[in-house]
């Protein structure tokens, strides 16, 4: 019963906190206009266009490609097809529309505390300092960091899911958030599925809830049940999810994510009842299994998933010292220490660099570190 009235009050005090939060950051309502039709015929000039279509000039400006005065007495025609210039319009708008609605002080600043928080992380599980009694306290203070006071956005789920559905409803890509994907991509490259593990908002809420049961110093298991997903389900479901994001965005220019996007818990009050029931479900499965957004739904945990498989830094096992005791895959929260220890899975799962394997064992033969995975000895876990 102490897990469940933690998992309320911390549901709460987010909630409550993100709300405060995001009342003071303010902004516009990131949405992309639901109509893109243009009053247009071929004997139109470029000023009347504008002035049939309540254009600001310096929009028109770059979306033709004016050059100067005299082109607005030219016949709009000169400057492409109807089908043309509805596409360049359709384009046009939308980058506008995304880049007017994005916060350009508050996400340089998310970006420069990610790197700190990652950096430090990053010192800590390299050197096997990230223990029960601290992991704990690292989940709290990401997400109230990159959440409750930076917010919803940026996030990684959103850099995928975003731009996916802004080219399949206007065609358009927008390079800021682009340039963000690939910095994200770049810490799951250089240490495994790090901006997922220690940096993403909604994945540390989720990894700090599953650890409510333990005691103070998470020194002790959960006293709830909790159960470990195959990943053969998970990823599957994942796979299909993915697809699905792809085919509803390019077949209808619809958002899969828009109303079940976890990350608005960070922003409650454009939370609507389905968007609300769907987060308090996946936190509530969050105390009996791991991460379940995460191995379910995320498409950015689905695209680190392939992506981790050439991270630089990583889990590794020194068979050398391995004693074979287990104790690493039994302490695993998830499947993914069994498959990396045994190597008797064709492929591995999400590693989220807990370092849970790291504290317990007692050789000291795991480690976060450079390099390729030692091949395990054969006979070693007969």
């Amino acid at each position: 019963m102490n897990s469940f009235l933690k998992f309320a009050a911390t549901v709460i005090v987010v909630v409550a906190l993100s709300a405060f939060s995001a009342s003071i950051w303010g902004g516009k309502p990131e949405k992309l206009p639901d109509n893109f039709s243009l009053k247009i015929t071929e004997q139109m000039t470029v000023q009347q266009f504008i002035d049939a279509n309540n254009m600001e000039r310096q929009f028109a400006k770059g979306f033709l490609g004016l050059a100067d005065k005299n082109d607005l007495q030219k016949n709009i025609s000169e400057f492409g097809s109807v089908q043309q210039l509805q596409s360049k319009y359709k384009k046009s708008l939308a980058l506008k529309t995304e880049h007017e609605t994005k916060n350009w002080f508050k996400i340089p600043l998310k970006f420069a505390l990610w790197s700190i928080f990652l950096g430090v992380s990053f010192f800590l599980l390299s050197r096997g300092k990230i223990k029960s009694a601290n992991r704990k306290w690292l989940y709290g203070l990401s997400f109230l960091i990159f959440g409750i006071i930076m917010g919803a956005d940026p996030s990684p789920m959103g850099t995928v899911k975003d731009a996916v559905y802004l080219y399949g409803k206007a065609g358009a890509i927008f390079p800021p958030r682009m340039i963000a994907l690939s910095v994200f991509l770049l810490t799951v490259l250089i240490a495994n599925k790090f901006i997922c593990s220690w940096g993403c908002q909604f994945g540390t809420l989720q990894d700090f809830i599953f650890r409510l049961g333990s005691n103070k110093n998470d020194t002790k298991p959960s006293a709830v049940q909790q159960y470990k997903m195959p990943f053969v389900v998970s990823n599957t479901f994942r796979a299909l999810i993915f697809g699905l994001m792809f085919f509803s965005a390019f077949m209808f220019a619809y958002d899969l994510f828009e109303i079940i996007d976890p990350f608005k818990i960070f922003k409650p009050m454009v939370l609507g009842i389905a968007g609300g029931t769907f987060i308090a479900v996946m936190l509530i499965l969050s105390i009996f299994t791991y991460r379940p957004w995460c191995l379910l739904f995320c498409p950015f945990g689905f695209v680190g998933w392939l992506v981790e498989k050439l991270s630089i830094f990583k889990i590794r096992v020194n068979y050398d010292t391995c004693i074979a005791c287990q104790k690493c895959s039994l302490s695993c929260p998830s499947t993914v220490m069994d498959a990396i220890l045994k190597q008797d899975k064709k492929t591995v799962p999400d590693c989220f660099s807990c370092g849970v394997c790291i504290e317990v064992c007692p050789t000291k033969s795991v480690t976060f570190s450079k390099g390729r995975r030692a091949k395990v000895p054969e006979g070693k876990f007969r």
